[in-house]
C-alpha cells in the first residue's frame, strides 16, 4: 500500500479527518502480508503508527455482523493502552459499523462481563482481564479470526507468558496471528516457535536506531538529591520545559520526586505509578494531555506504546539498567516528524550504564555542564548510602558479645521443683513402671 486511496471510502473518510496523507513504512510494508493472510512479526520503534498498520487491513475486511462473539482480538501490556487502542480504533471505524470494547483489570469485573454479554466485533483487552472473562464464561473466543498481540516483549518482560499460553491453546486452530514488538529476546523468539506458522517478519529499525528529529543531552549529577534540585531548576522555566515527562526507576522514588518538586513550588505537577488507582491514572494523564499539569513523573508503565501529543521533553531521572529502555522512553517525544528532546541524569555509579546506551545507538550523547547555580547535595538516598557488612551467622543478625554474660548468681540458679506438698506426695506415691500397671504403688506403699 504506497497510498490511502486503495482503502475504502469509509477509511480514506477517517484518516483525512485525523490529518494523516501518506503511510509510514511499517504501514506500507504490513498491509499486504497481514491482508494476506499470513502469520506475522512486526519489529518496529515506537511512535511509527503500529496501530493504524495492523487495523487498516483488519478493517478492510471486517464485515458487518450481528453475531456476539467477537472476531478479532487485541492484546495489549497495560490498561492505558487498552483505552488508548480502543479510542484510535473507534476514530478509524466513524464511517464503520464495527463494534469495539476494551477489557482491562483494576475494574468490577461484572460490569465488563455485561458489556461483553452484549456482543462486540473487536476486543481489546490486556491478557490477565482477557484469561478471567473467558475462565468465568463470559466471553467466548470460539468466533476468532485475527489474534493481534502489542507489545509482547513488555508483555513478557511483566510475566504475562502463563496468561497467554493458556489465551493460544484457547483460541480456534484457523486464526491469523499479528505480532509487534520493539525488541526480539530469547522469550519473544520462543513463543513465536510455539504457537506462530511460518511468519513473515518486517523490521522496520532497530530498537537501537536513535530517532534523528530527537535532541539528546546528559548530566553527570552527583547523587539523587542533588539531581532533584536540577530537576528542580530545568522544570521551573515554564517557557521551555512546556510538556515534560519524567522517568523514574522505582514508585517509591517516583513519589518523592513529586513531593520535593511541589515543596519547591513546581505546580501544574502529575504523578503515575502502577500503585495509583486505574481513575486517577487516567484522570491525570488527561489532565496532561489537556495542559492542566505541565510536568508528569512516571515509571516506566508509560514508555512503552501510549500516543502523547507533543511532548517537548523527556528526562530520565535515573539511567535505565537495560539501554533498550532509554529508547522506549525517549520515544515519548519527538512524534510525528515534530522536534523533540531528551535528557539524561547520570551519576558516577550509573555511568556504565550511559556508555551502553551509547554504544548500543552509536552516538555519543552530547555533555552538558552541571550549572553552577543548583545546589549540591550531601543527603543520600536510602540506595546511595553505603551498607554495613556483618558475617555469616545463621542463628541472628546481631553479633554476640561473650564478654556481656555472666555466671547466675547462687540464689537464681536454683530450678523450680514444685511446692512441699507436691513433692512430699511424690514420695508417697511413686511413678508405676508401665503405663498399665495401676495398683504397683498400692502393693508397695512403705
Amino acid at each position: 500500500m504506497n497510498s490511502f486511496s486503495e482503502l475504502p471510502k469509509q477509511l480514506q473518510n477517517a484518516i483525512a479527518d485525523l490529518g494523516f496523507n501518506e503511510p509510514t513504512p511499517i504501514q506500507t510494508k504490513t498491509f499486504p502480508v497481514i491482508l494476506s493472510g499470513k502469520d506475522m512479526v512486526g519489529i518496529a520503534q515506537t511512535g511509527t503508527g503500529k496501530t493504524l498498520a495492523y487495523m487498516l487491513p483488519i478493517l478492510k475486511e471486517l464485515k458487518y455482523s450481528e453475531q456476539l462473539h467477537p472476531r478479532v482480538l487485541i492484546l495489549v501490556p497495560t490498561r492505558e493502552l487498552v483505552i488508548q487502542v480502543v479510542e484510535n480504533i473507534e476514530s478509524y471505524t466513524q464511517y464503520m459499523n464495527a463494534r469495539v470494547l476494551g477489557v482491562y483489570g483494576g475494574t468490577n469485573i461484572n460490569t465488563q462481563k455485561i458489556a461483553v454479554s452484549k456482543g462486540a466485533d473487536i476486543i481489546v483487552s490486556t491478557p490477565g482481564r482477557l484469561y478471567d472473562l473467558v475462565i468465568s464464561r463470559a466471553l467466548q473466543l470460539k468466533e476468532i479470526k485475527k489474534l493481534v498481540i502489542d507489545e509482547v516483549d513488555v508483555m513478557l518482560d511483566l510475566g504475562f507468558r502463563f496468561q497467554l499460553t493458556n489465551i493460544f491453546e484457547l483460541l480456534p486452530e484457523k486464526r491469523q496471528n499479528t505480532m509487534f514488538s520493539a525488541t526480539m529476546t530469547n522469550e519473544v523468539d520462543l513463543l513465536i516457535d510455539d504457537f506462530f506458522t511460518a511468519p513473515k517478519k518486517i523490521a522496520i529499525a532497530l530498537s537501537g536506531t536513535p530517532l534523528e528529529n530527537i535532541d539528546q543531552e546528559c548530566y553527570n549529577v552527583k547523587n539523587f538529591f542533588t539531581k532533584i534540585n536540577l530537576l528542580s531548576k530545568l522544570t521551573s522555566d515554564k517557557q521551555t520545559y512546556t510538556k515534560v515527562l519524567v522517568f523514574v526507576s522505582s514508585k517509591r522514588n517516583a513519589d518523592l520526586i513529586h513531593e520535593t518538586l511541589k515543596e519547591n513550588g513546581i505546580s501544574e505537577l502529575g504523578i503515575i505509578h502502577s500503585n495509583k488507582s486505574q481513575n486517577y491514572r487516567i484522570r491525570t494523564i488527561k489532565q496532561f494531555e489537556d495542559g492542566l499539569n505541565r510536568v508528569l513523573i512516571t515509571t516506566d508503565v508509560m514508555s512503552r506504546g501510549l500516543d502523547l501529543d507533543k511532548i517537548s521533553h523527556v528526562i530520565n531521572f535515573d539511567t535505565p539498567t537495560f539501554p533498550e529502555n532509554y529508547m522506549h522512553r525517549i520515544g515519548r517525544t519527538g512524534r510525528a516528524k515534530e522536534k523533540g528532546n531528551a535528557i539524561l541524569f547520570y551519576t558516577d555509579k550509573e555511568k556504565e550504564s550511559k556508555e551502553a546506551i551509547e554504544k548500543l545507538m552509536s552516538l555519543s550523547i552530547k555533555q552538558i555542564e552541571f550549572p553552577i547555580d543548583v545546589e549540591l547535595s550531601n543527603e543520600l538516598a536510602p540506595e546511595e548510602k553505603p551498607r554495613v557488612s556483618q558475617g555469616y551467622n545463621p542463628g541472628s543478625k546481631l553479633k554476640i558479645d561473650e564478654n556481656a554474660y555472666h555466671d547466675k548468681k547462687e540464689k537464681n540458679s536454683k530450678s523450680n521443683q514444685g511446692g512441699s506438698y507436691r513433692r512430699k506426695l511424690a514420695q508417697k506415691y511413686k511413678k508405676p513402671k508401665t503405663k498399665g500397671d495401676k495398683n504397683f504403688n498400692r502393693r508397695h506403699k512403705k
